[in-house]
């Protein structure tokens, strides 16, 4: 069975940077690239707190 996608957009984080960035795909690769630009653009900390909160936003992407 193939691996549902997962998708998280940034328009669904409330902040002062605008930013319209979705990302979709497996679920381990969405992590990763949230993760990368949560703190390289929106100054967030990469830390097992703030992965949860990532992890529990992921929805099903709609293909």
């Amino acid at each position: 069975m193939e691996e549902k996608r997962k998708v998280i957009d940034c328009r669904w984080f409330p902040g002062a940077k605008k930013c319209t960035l979705a990302i979709s795909g497996a679920e381990d690769e969405v992590m990763k690239v949230a993760v990368e630009h949560a703190v390289k653009v929106h100054g967030q900390k990469d830390t097992p707190e703030f992965q949860n909160e990532l992890r529990r936003l992921l929805k099903e992407a709609k293909d």
